[in-house]
């Protein structure tokens, strides 16, 4: 080997040891790269929870708010939103006197955030139409046929407590809390609104009458101690009346009379008349 062939191999080894840092860079690099594809990391958002699963299986453990690493390929992490959510339904029912009653619903509602896990895996995500809806109808049902008609209209607040009492118990076995429930309307039979408002006319006008009766009851007993009064005032008066009081309204008469003379006599006077009251018997005495 001459000295040409020794330069060579000593370029080619010094080539090798420089070039070996660099496909190492180059390979963490790329598996770094594949390890960030496939997304070893979940977050978790406000009002959510995420349910894990082991290639399918659902998981016990419920992860929370905030940001979570999960073993690529093997581990997926579906989440739940557990706020506050509206739901407003629509049921046909019959009350106890077999009216036809429309009503519609609306609950808020919301998942039990440590039982997420559960729902997923038994309700799966898509669960108002398939557990709540029915849920609701059958409740309204239920309870509606508790009640007449016109008492579903007068005892409302007590159906509504009714409703909202058997909707908490069947949701809450599907970890589904009820927060609120609220009967937005009833509807009745154009029939029966017919004969609920010539009730309500009757009532009105039977009412009124009770009233005018009354008042002229209260009239007419106003009038009775009214006469009674008088009566009883005259019978005083007439008890009362004696000579020296008929003498002395007469000269009161007399007295009011001269206030009232102006100086001047009558020109024409009849036999024996006297322009004052009592003058005559004065003239006897």
């Amino acid at each position: 080997m001459d000295e040409r062939d020794v330069y060579r191999a000593k370029e080619a080894m010094h080539s090798a040891i420089n070039q070996v840092p660099m496909r190492l860079v180059i390979i963490i690099g790329a598996i770094l790269v594949f390890f960030l594809f496939l997304h070893p990391w979940v977050q978790i958002g406000a009002g959510e929870r995420g349910v894990v699963l082991n290639f399918g299986a659902v998981q016990k453990v419920v992860l929370g708010e905030g940001l979570h690493f999960r073993v690529p390929i093997m581990q997926r992490v579906v989440t739940m939103d557990v706020k506050v959510q509206k739901a407003e339904t629509n049921a046909a029912a019959a009350s106890s006197n077999l009216q036809d009653v429309s009503s519609t619903v609306a609950i808020n509602y919301h998942i039990v955030p440590d039982k997420a896990n559960i729902v997923y895996q038994s309700l799966g995500i898509e669960f108002k139409e398939r557990i709540i809806d029915p849920a609701v109808q059958e409740v309204v049902k239920a309870v509606t046929a508790r009640y007449t008609a016109e008492e579903l209209i007068t005892k409302r607040a007590a159906v509504s407590d009714a409703m909202k009492l058997n909707l908490t118990e069947r949701l809450i076995a599907n970890n589904i809390a009820v927060d609120a429930f609220s009967i937005v309307g009833f509807s009745f039979s154009k029939i029966f609104m017919e004969a609920i408002e010539s009730k309500q006319t009757a009532e009105q006008l039977a009412l009124k009458a009770t009233r005018d009766l009354e008042r002229v009851k209260i009239e007419a007993e106003q009038k009775i101690t009214a006469a009674k009064a008088e009566a009883e005032s005259l019978k005083l008066q007439k008890e009362n009346i004696s000579p020296d009081l008929i003498e002395l309204r007469k000269i009161e008469a007399n007295l009011k009379a001269i206030d009232k003379w102006n100086g001047i006599l009558p020109q024409v006077t009849g036999s024996g008349a006297v322009p004052f009251i009592g003058v005559g018997d004065l003239q006897k005495r």
